[in-house]
Formats: C-alpha cells, sequence, structure tokens
C-alpha cells in the first residue's frame, strides 16, 4: 500500500515540476542567456585588454629604444602619444618617460609635465610623490628655496616613500639659497633617520663639514 502511495506522490510531483517549468521556463531560459552572455562578454573584455596592454608594451619598449639610442624627440613624441591611448599603467609610465625625454631640451618644460603628474589624483599618490622628486630635481640648481620647500616638503615626512631623496634636495637648495639655518634642519633629518641609505648619508655630512659654525649664545 505504501509503494502505491509513493507513486502517486511521485506522479504529483511530476505534475508539479511540469506546470512550473511551463510556466517559468521562459524566465530560465532567459536568465542562463544572460549569464552566458555576461560571461562571454567578461572574457572578451578581458581579452581586449590583454591585447591593448601586450600592444602598449611593444610601443613603450620600442620607445626605450629610442631613447637608448639618444633619439629623445622621437622618444618623447612615442612616449607622449602612448600617454593619450594606453591603459592606465603604461599612461603613467608613459607620462613620467616623456617628461624625462623633454628634460634634455627644456628643463622648465619637462618640469611642468612632472607638476601635471603631481597634480593628477588619478595616478596615486607614490606617483604624484615621484613627479614632485623629477621636477624639483630639475629646479633645485635654479628655483628659490621658498619653491623647493613647496613642493618637498610633504614628501620629507618620516613615512614618505621618498623621504630621502626630498630631504637631500631641500638642504641642497636651502644651501644654495644661502639658508644654512633649513640647511641644517634637513641634514639633521637625514643624520637621525636610521635608514637614510649610507651614499646620502656621507653626502649629507661633507656638505654639513662645509656649514660654517653655529654661532654660541
Amino acid at each position: 500500500m505504501s509503494e502505491l502511495f509513493d507513486e502517486v506522490d511521485e506522479e504529483v510531483r511530476r505534475e508539479q515540476l511540469k506546470k512550473l517549468w511551463e510556466k517559468y521556463s521562459i524566465y530560465f531560459i532567459a536568465l542562463m542567456v544572460l549569464v552566458v552572455a555576461a560571461v562571454g562578454g567578461w572574457r572578451g573584455y578581458q581579452y581586449l585588454e590583454a591585447k591593448k596592454a601586450a600592444e602598449a608594451g611593444a610601443v613603450f619598449e620600442k620607445a626605450v629604444e629610442l631613447s637608448e639610442q639618444g633619439k629623445h624627440a622621437e622618444a618623447e613624441t612615442a612616449f607622449t602619444e602612448l600617454a593619450a591611448k594606453a591603459p592606465s599603467g603604461y599612461r603613467t609610465l608613459a607620462r613620467l618617460r616623456a617628461a624625462a625625454e623633454a628634460a634634455s631640451r627644456d628643463p622648465k618644460a619637462a618640469a611642468k609635465l612632472y607638476d601635471d603628474i603631481a597634480a593628477d589624483r588619478g595616478v596615486g599618490g607614490e606617483w604624484q610623490d615621484l613627479a614632485r622628486i623629477r621636477a624639483a630635481g630639475l629646479l633645485v640648481d635654479s628655483a628659490p628655496y621658498a619653491d623647493i620647500q613647496q613642493r618637498l616638503e610633504a614628501s620629507a615626512t618620516p613615512k614618505s616613500t621618498f623621504r630621502h631623496t626630498a630631504r637631500e634636495m631641500l638642504a641642497l637648495s636651502a644651501w644654495r639659497n644661502n639658508d644654512m639655518t633649513a640647511t641644517r634642519k634637513w641634514l639633521d633629518a637625514i643624520a637621525e633617520d636610521g635608514e637614510t641609505p649610507p651614499g646620502l648619508r656621507s653626502r649629507a655630512e661633507a656638505l654639513a663639514a662645509l656649514l660654517p659654525p653655529v654661532a654660541k649664545s
């Protein structure tokens, strides 16, 4: 008797499933189509992005070769064009390299290119800091100390990635602008930082030896 009831229950379940399928099958099929389309679209997007990155990488390498061959004008043009259309990672690298190539013909123009990168929040904090360092490096021999200080003081803080270079440039700028107080300040920061690279520490000590003695009060 129980087997008969089981067969009846089985038949009822089949009938219910059949009705559900007839009622909702179109939605299920539509959902499956959307899933397949979404997966296909994502795969297609990944393929296109990988292709763009590979193409950008090839163009970047060719531009680097031009630079290594001393063809700086051509390299600058290639990097500038790449920066306008490359994926984001290569775009930032290309902008930095274009500025570096421009430095050989016009340091002030190159500094402006670096300044543009430093002002672009979309490139990321460390890239911005690097651009500030590069710009200051082009101007440290000619700009007033106040200008270099404005550019680099934030990059010279204890947790900054490029603090060592920033402090050295600030010390050099202050020295060249006859600001001995500021020079000592940055040389002390270099000396007191246990992570200061040995070469930079030696240069700082050499500069410190040139400072006039501190007047006793």
